[in-house]
């Protein structure tokens, strides 16, 4: 058997580890490792997909008991030996719950992992309409039914990207999905990218919808983690006098007090105008940038030379040479 991954080290917990642990862990380690966050890495990539299969398998109880089971045979050569069908594993298969795991049915981990989320590449006899089993894995592109049969209700999924602003405020929203149908949707405030939604009943053939969100970048803000980053432009004067100016943030303009003398590049922190996360607000962190103006008017330019004339100040007084 080979490709075993370990979702315990890939997730950061323990194995007696509970499932509120386990989620928060997730959340973490998925922005982290988010796309988003590193444009072009492939191993940050293939980490947050690794992350999506072993929160899917760790945060079901019934797939985390196959899954502890199969993990204390893996090293046995072969799988020679069988052992008793976990709970839930049966209720898959029209109610085979008191028959045997044989392990040696798996050519290798990757297999077995296929079987336990339900992934099928050829047809088979569906499940009955008792079944619990949830067939939603994440990490998918694109907006797409996890089981196409008609007969019963199945569990979907679909991608939904939301606007920074839109993730921040929640609130009711209509959106149309791929299959044509629109539904009003109470959004929850402070969403993020590789969350996930359910619409009850709103699946194929009333099953439920799993939405994917996603949050694209920002052209003012960037978020990490719990706080805001932005770069605000201003003035010469503005730097040399100081005084309080209007910064953008989530809430809407807010005003912000300008030492005198800053410098371009400083940060300067809005507290508590960040985003939400985990019930705990962040802040907001504005870096100053000091923008020369290229076009000025005639009485400008005057100003300008008297300041020269009576301007003491000579950054270059003590030049290392």
């Amino acid at each position: 058997m080979q490709n075993f991954r370990n979702y315990y080290a890939i997730l950061g917990v323990s194995r007696d580890a509970t499932i509120d642990e386990i989620k928060k862990s997730f959340r973490k380690l998925a922005r982290q490792y988010h796309p988003d966050m590193n444009p072009g890495d492939k191993s940050a990539e293939e980490q947050f997909k690794a992350l999506g299969e072993a929160y899917e398998v760790l945060s079901d109880e019934g797939k985390r008991a196959q899954y502890d089971q199969y993990s204390q045979y893996w090293k046995q050569s072969g799988f020679q030996g069988k052992a008793p069908w976990p709970a839930g594993w049966g209720k898959r298969s029209n109610g085979r719950q008191d028959q045997d795991i044989d392990f040696s049915q798996f050519g290798d981990f990757n297999t077995f992992v296929d079987e336990l989320l339900n992934r099928q590449t050829e047809p088979v006899k569906p499940p009955s309409r008792e079944s619990t089993e949830d067939p939603f894995r994440p990490g998918k592109t694109k907006t797409a039914y996890t089981v196409p049969r008609k007969d019963g209700p199945r569990n979907a999924e679909a991608d939904l990207t939301v606007p920074l602003e839109r993730a921040y405020t929640g609130g009711r929203e209509r959106i149309r999905l791929e299959d044509g149908r629109s539904l009003e949707v109470n959004m929850p405030p402070g969403m993020v990218s590789g969350q996930k939604i359910r619409l009850r009943g709103q699946g194929v053939a009333g099953g439920d919808l799993f939405l994917n969100i996603e949050v694209p970048p920002h052209p003012f803000f960037q978020l990490e983690g719990a706080d805001i980053y932005c770069r605000l432009p201003i003035t010469p004067v503005e730097a040399v006098l100081g005084g309080p100016i209007e910064v953008p943030t989530l809430d809407g303009l807010v005003k912000m007090m300008i030492p005198p003398g800053v410098r371009s590049g400083q940060k300067l922190r809005l507290g508590g105008k960040g985003y939400p996360i985990d019930e705990e607000r962040g802040d907001q962190i504005v870096e100053i940038q000091i923008v020369i103006p290229r076009d000025i008017t005639s009485q400008e330019r005057e100003l300008y030379e008297k300041l020269r004339q009576i301007d003491s100040f000579n950054p270059r007084a003590n030049l290392p040479v």
